[in-house]
């Protein structure tokens, strides 16, 4: 098993009518699907629509980590 790593980051911005919480699921979860061996995300921004006064959509922009093979 070898020790020393090399990871590449990748910017993401989920979105989610619940929360800051699932818009970030959401982002992590559509990634796993093209790339392996995601191990970290950093939080960069958080924003959200509001229409009358009332949040409404919930965005996170972030960067996540995937080790890289090899």
């Amino acid at each position: 098993m070898q020790d020393d790593h090399v990871y590449r980051k990748t910017d993401l911005v989920g979105s989610s009518k619940e929360s800051v919480t699932k818009a970030i699921e959401t982002a992590i979860a559509r990634a796993a699907k093209t790339l392996r061996h995601i191990e970290w995300f950093e939080v960069g921004e958080i924003r959200g629509r509001v229409q009358d006064g009332k949040v409404t959509q919930y965005q996170v922009s972030l960067k996540v980590g995937f080790r890289v093979e090899g």
